[in-house]
């Protein structure tokens, strides 16, 4: 039986009600986080500019959470005794005090740490988005990082998994599709099986909780690295539940059925998390998972904008500064945007101006994107609203004259080819609220569907 951590009675018996209260099927619409741990004052954001609670009176988490790799270390590393083993791994792999993976299993007793996996933005996310690398050596710990972001194999080949019996992945995921941190562990997945390597996936929270669901499901001709599995924009799992569902249901990995069935898996559960539990609820500290994913207010950002700003005028930030959570255009005034934005409406959104200066010293001027009530917030609306408004305020609609290059990579991100046809065909007149509506519907069957795999 799994240990609970220690807690006083009444810490215990809040416990027990939100175990009850996940394991209750959906009905008309997913549960929603229970209001616990919601802010106390209604209309208050319950985030701000740097992702900080601004709610006076909030709820501290009342347990610790143990992530997989604390589990494991508490577990004395049985799993991986005697084993010559790969970590798949970046800079916010850490444990709950903030020690990274590489020195954990570095220092483990009986484990011999081989090598270690770089994927998109290397080891330490130093690198930019989409740029490739090589092999090299990592300074710090004296291991060679083999590089799965190459330019010529994002999937772990023979030769680099020649010398090892397992590969344990620690990767913090943000919950959205197009993030290809899972896409990497897919693949992993996908190489180790074919070789008959053995898989290890210390579980981490989905940062926005394990109830949210949103956005357009993937069409399956838009699968692809940024489009690793077939889920709603923002899937509702965690890494290890992804892994669970992608080795039990064929047509996930992209090898022959025999060879899925016969690859080993074992996730390593966390302690402590829970469903309704976003990030600020388990009382870690975030470590930035990318260069634009500098912090929690990012996360939330990232399925808010970051479709939205692909094609067009439209910017994710305010200059270098608010990535994800600022709004700015290339051309049309910032009045227009916020009458545009403010008349929407949007369920759960609240924008105000912000100002930086430019490289010149000159005040440049956007709008922050706050989320002021949870239950409401639709993670991916505004992003649909913002491609509708680029089709109104542009002097050409943006989708019709994308290169195909371009229109490609944003079906790849986005997923849905029958919303791209219609911004094409439709322009200012596209019928966001229908879509929405039809992708909400999706979304719940998809929820019941994966739902088997849930671990918390």
């Amino acid at each position: 039986m799994r240990r609970l951590p220690r807690l006083f009675l009444p810490q215990l018996l809040t416990l027990m009600f939100f175990a009850l209260v996940g394991v209750v099927g959906c009905a008309s619409k997913p549960p929603t986080r229970p209001a616990a741990t919601a802010a106390v004052v209604p209309a208050i954001a319950i985030d701000g500019p740097l992702g900080r609670p601004t709610a006076p009176g909030q709820l501290a988490p009342i347990y610790p959470v143990m992530l997989g790799i604390d589990v494991l270390e508490q577990q004395n590393f049985a799993l991986l005794q005697g084993k010559r083993v790969g970590l798949l791994t970046h800079s916010a792999g850490v444990n709950r005090k903030g020690e990274s993976t590489m020195q954990v299993l570095q220092r483990a007793p009986g484990v011999k740490l081989v090598s270690l996996f770089g994927m998109e933005h290397g080891l330490r996310g130093e690198i930019p988005a989409e740029r490739t690398y090589p092999d090299y050596v990592d300074k710090q710990s004296g291991l060679k990082v083999r590089s799965l972001y190459n330019g010529k194999s994002r999937k772990p080949t023979k030769a680099q998994l020649s010398d090892l019996d397992v590969v344990v992945v620690d990767l913090q995921d943000i919950g959205t599709r197009s993030y290809t941190f899972i896409s990497a562990m897919r693949l992993v997945m996908e190489g180790c099986f074919e070789q008959g390597k053995e898989v290890v996936v210390l579980d981490r929270p989905n940062p926005l909780g394990g109830l949210k669901v949103d956005g357009p499901m993937l069409d399956p001709q838009w699968k692809s690295y940024v489009g690793a599995f077939p889920t709603p924009y923002v899937h509702g799992l965690t890494i290890g539940e992804l892994a669970r569902w992608a080795k039990d249901q064929p047509g996930i990995l992209e090898v022959p059925d025999a060879v899925r069935q016969r690859g080993k898996l074992t996730v390593v559960p966390m302690r402590g998390w829970m469903r309704f539990m976003r990030w600020p609820d388990t009382g870690l500290k975030w470590v930035p998972t990318s260069p634009y994913i500098q912090d929690y207010a990012a996360v939330m950002g990232y399925p808010m904008t970051g479709l939205g700003c692909y094609l067009g005028g439209f910017s994710h930030g305010v200059g270098s500064q608010y990535p994800f959570r600022g709004v700015s255009h290339n051309t049309v005034k910032i009045d227009v945007i916020e009458r545009e934005l403010q008349a929407l409406r949007l369920p759960g959104l609240r924008f105000h101006r912000v100002s930086v200066a430019n490289k010149n010293g000159a005040p440049r001027i956007g709008l922050f994107v706050e989320v002021i009530d949870w239950d409401e917030w639709r993670p991916t609306e505004l992003s649909f609203y913002l491609m509708k408004l680029g089709c109104k305020l542009e002097s050409k609609n943006p989708y019709t004259a994308a290169p195909q290059g371009q229109a490609n990579g944003f079906l790849r991100h986005m997923g849905s080819t029958s919303f791209f046809e219609a911004l094409k065909r439709d322009g200012a007149k596209v019928d966001v609220d229908l879509y929405i509506r039809t992708w909400q519907a999706q979304a719940q069957a998809y929820q019941q569907k994966v739902r088997q795999y849930w671990l918390y």
